[in-house]
């Protein structure tokens, strides 16, 4: 999968050592935000100190990640995993879409309709006969 946004938030980096192997680990975490009318932010990793180092995300940088989505389950709970494994630093920023402009009424309409006068004698009446010209 891919997404395209600007780098919004660069999180400490973790790490430790594997208790089955004994080898070092690391892992950086990175929020991204589209570049959309309705932006949305996704929260991404990258796992290894030789793909963060060859990765080189920094805060505010416009990319396209690429990245796999894997679930995991803990103590009866399942979490989503967000992994990077390519970014391509060649986004352009899309063009801003301008907001429709809302219709405006002619320079000299009056914002209020005139005032009606009342029916003459012998015109409309309502049904209950009180001149009060409403049908019901």
């Amino acid at each position: 999968m891919e997404i395209s946004g600007k780098i919004i938030a660069v999180l400490p980096e973790r790490g430790g050592t594997s208790a089955r192997t004994g080898n070092e680990w690391k892992v950086a975490t990175y929020v991204l935000e589209t570049m959309e009318q309705y932006p949305k932010k996704l929260c991404f990793e990258v796992f290894g100190i030789d793909r963060i180092q060859s990765m080189n995300i920094q805060l505010g940088e416009a990319l396209t990640v690429s990245f796999d989505v894997d679930a995991h389950e803990y103590n009866g709970r399942w979490y989503n995993t967000i992994r990077a494994f390519a970014v391509n630093r060649g986004v352009a920023a899309p063009a801003a879409q301008p907001a429709a402009a809302a219709p405006q009424p002619p320079f000299n309409a009056d914002p209020f309709p005139p005032v009606q006068s009342a029916p003459a004698a012998g015109g409309f009446t309502d049904q209950a006969g009180d001149g009060s010209d409403l049908p019901f």
